[in-house]
């Protein structure tokens, strides 16, 4: 029997993997509408460095939450989460159908299962954590809850952090927390989704194929606007990809070929990262196309994301 259930498609994976030709072939479709879930494309200055829409394809379909956050704002999972959620309610108002395209896991987990209610963190040990060196937080960790310091690289200070201030200033850890999600819309809606894992040398060439064009499109020029509003380096908008390697050509630190040879590298471990969390933890039923997208099997993946497919 159809479902009662408004339809929701979700299109994740990789940087360069194809999601966007092919949201905007499903959105051209069904008359659907492309909902933003990149956390780099949310800023509006980052235009060129996040592959953002053209205004040709801005022209073919309606997207929404594009270059709606300025840098100086950070967006975190939430805020995100609360900004699709109005905008999906507005689009099944409409009757139409919301087409969520992007490659950040964490905004699309946050929105369709929900976020923990974790309390707000005692300043203070947040303060002491942050203060003591990473592998003395990691020892601790072991100690206070040894499943999170299993789970957690070593070398991942920010989320070891984490762990242990949750611990620290609640007494309970971050995963007992985590099993009481509330807020995700995955129930309340017909997911259609499908994740994008083509071959990997394919995607590492078309990583680096694309850094070479953001260069030719003005990604010199957008990073040195940035760098005129003196934002603070630990802004998400300043840590994007291609940011700080272009920062460094332009203050005289690296050549322009250099700089582009780190982007296009960083970009390449970036889409790696990307393409063994799509690849494992999103649900098994999840259909997932393991081939280079083209025009010879778009129809394919198409039937397998429309809503009336």
């Amino acid at each position: 029997m159809p479902s009662s259930k408004p339809p929701l498609v979700v299109i994740a994976g990789p940087t360069a993997s194809g999601k966007s030709g092919l949201a905007l072939a499903l959105a051209q479709q069904i008359g659907g509408v492309i909902v933003n879930a990149d956390s780099a494309q949310i800023y509006r200055d980052l235009r060129v460095l996040s592959a953002a829409p053209t205004d040709e394809e801005l022209s073919r379909a309606e997207h929404r939450l594009y270059g709606v956050r300025d840098g100086a704002l950070p967006c975190s999972a939430a805020d995100w989460s609360d900004l699709a959620k109005g905008e999906i309610a507005k689009i099944h108002g409409e009757g139409r159908v919301p087409v969520l395209v992007g490659g950040t896991g964490l905004y699309l987990r946050t929105l369709l299962d929900g976020i923990a209610p974790v309390p707000a963190i005692d300043p203070a040990i947040r303060q002491r954590v942050r203060a003591t060196p990473v592998d003395e937080n990691a020892a601790k960790l072991r100690t206070l809850d040894p499943m999170a310091a299993e789970r957690i690289r070593p070398t991942d200070g920010a989320r070891i952090n984490r762990a242990l201030e949750v611990m620290l200033s609640t007494g309970r850890t971050l995963a007992e927390w985590q099993q009481e999600k509330h807020g995700g819309i995955a129930e309340d809606v017909t997911l259609r989704p499908m994740i994008l894992l083509p071959p990997r040398k394919w995607l590492y060439a078309r990583c680096d194929e694309r850094f070479g064009h953001m260069i030719d499109q003005g990604a010199v020029a957008e990073v040195e606007a940035l760098l005129a509003r003196h934002l603070n380096p630990n802004l998400p908008v300043m840590r994007a990809i291609g940011v700080s390697e272009i920062a460094d050509y332009l203050l005289g630190r690296q050549t322009l070929d250099a700089a582009i040879a780190a982007a296009s590298q960083a970009t390449r471990r970036y889409a790696k990262r990307q393409y063994t969390w799509f690849a494992h933890q999103p649900p098994a039923d999840w259909p997932r196309i393991r081939e280079a997208l083209d025009v010879d099997n778009l129809p394919e993946a198409l039937s397998l994301v429309s809503p009336g497919g």
